[in-house]
């Protein structure tokens, strides 16, 4: 994409990961998580639901399964032509279309599935906007974790892994 792009840097307890945020194709999903960024709202929290070969999702709760407060729910980008594929990052939502918050997740396969097929909310699909620089490595091993339940969720690590900080990197030009 383009040198323009804002880069964000997710520390966290297994290592450094880099990431590009495509402002261009996700104009609003990448304001509403770089608005986060800036509010320290991820600093502490966990990547709390992993399962390997499909994605890590976090940036809602703590080690504790507790949820973060959030702002408003943004409009769902999904229609942005981006895929769903390894080392892209998307808007996590429920069921309805429009109800990404603060929660993101990393692809860690193609998952080609969660691409925008169609207006039907079924259809609809996962917004992707961003892409990981670099640390798929750490992602890689964020992935393989052992899981378990915890707090009436599901897929969570046994081992807390961490978002230390997520903060954006001052670029050149």
């Amino acid at each position: 994409m383009s040198e323009q792009n804002p880069q964000v840097l997710l520390e966290t307890s297994m290592g450094p990961i880099k990431i590009e945020l495509f402002k261009a194709k996700a104009p609003i999903s990448v304001r509403n998580f770089l608005s986060y960024v800036k509010d320290c709202h991820y600093d502490g929290l966990i990547f709390h639901r992993v399962i390997p070969g499909f994605m890590v999702q976090g940036g809602g709760m703590d080690e504790n399964m507790v949820s973060k407060k959030t702002k408003f729910a943004i409009k769902n980008e999904a229609t942005n032509g981006l895929k769903n594929t390894r080392g892209t990052l998307a808007m996590a939502r429920t069921s309805v279309v429009d109800s990404a918050t603060c929660q993101f997740f990393i692809n860690t396969v193609d998952n080609g599935f969660l691409d925008h097929k169609g207006k039907r909310d079924d259809d609809f699909g996962y917004c992707v906007f961003g892409q990981v620089l670099e640390g798929l490595e750490v992602v890689d091993e964020i992935r393989v974790v052992k899981t378990g339940n915890k707090g009436g969720h599901s897929d969570v690590p046994l081992e807390p892994v961490f978002i230390i900080s997520a903060r954006l990197i001052e670029q050149e030009g």
